[in-house]
């Protein structure tokens, strides 16, 4: 086995055991002494690989887009309308993290707290966010809809913070085979691809401006914020 791939190999192991642990511990009572202990490593090389349990959750989160976009493939290959591609691929996202929906609960209060790290809109989660918003744009571009050329360039952020909504409602669904999310995406999808067919009226077009607007005032925050926490780490290494 190369290098790589045993190095591979680790972190992953490493992962999920962090995961089995904060499942049953909970995130703030895990510790990386237990996880590497949980994995079969020694607590130096757990921390060779994940400086703290704040960067193994982003590698983690890095780790399920990939696998988010890999179970996306099917329906982004053969289908081109808007609204099934945007069911398929959330209901896909749903298949990929269902393994790990035991721990979401426990998880989201940490990932809640808008200082948080681990928080989907946070600085650290740049890196994932990133690969989510391609992912989305890769939806809009395949689809056979006539996306008003104004709003293109922010729809990925809108159609990633829709799929965020539903990401808090499956946290919470109390149905034992999540058909409550499935419902709710099947009958909101279409809505959403209405609403951006609305925006093509002109009585809507003063509309589509104030969102255009929004969602670039929204970039320039998180675009401030991560360049804050860039210059702060560059201080903290001279």
């Amino acid at each position: 086995m190369s290098t790589e791939r045993k190095s591979t190999r680790t972190r992953s192991t490493i992962i999920d055991a962090a995961l089995r642990l904060f499942r049953v511990r909970g995130y703030d009572a895990t510790t990386m002494r237990a996880i590497a202990a949980e994995a079969g490593v020694s607590v130096g090389n757990a921390y060779y690989y994940f400086e703290s349990k704040e960067q193994l959750i982003q590698a983690f989160y890095d780790r399920a887009q990939v696998e988010h976009a890999e179970a996306s493939r099917p329906v982004l290959d053969s289908e081109r309308d808007l609204a099934a591609r945007i069911v398929g691929v959330v209901e896909a996202w749903v298949r990929t993290m269902d393994p790990y929906r035991p721990f979401a609960g426990k998880f989201f209060k940490n990932a809640a707290e808008p200082t948080s790290p681990l928080s989907p809109l946070s600085p650290e989660s740049g890196p994932a966010r990133a690969m989510a918003m391609e992912l989305w744009h890769e939806v809009l571009e395949g689809s056979d809809f006539r996306i008003p050329r104004r709003l293109r360039p922010a729809l990925p952020e809108l159609l990633w913070l829709y799929h965020m909504a539903i990401v808090l409602f499956w946290v919470h669904d109390p149905t034992p085979d999540l058909s409550a999310t499935r419902n709710l995406v099947a009958h909101s999808a279409p809505l959403v691809v209405r609403a951006i067919g609305l925006t093509r009226l002109p009585v809507v077009r003063g509309m589509l401006d104030d969102i255009v607007t929004l969602i670039g005032d929204l970039r320039q925050v998180f675009q401030a914020t991560e360049n804050d926490e860039t210059a702060i780490g560059d201080e903290d290494t001279r």
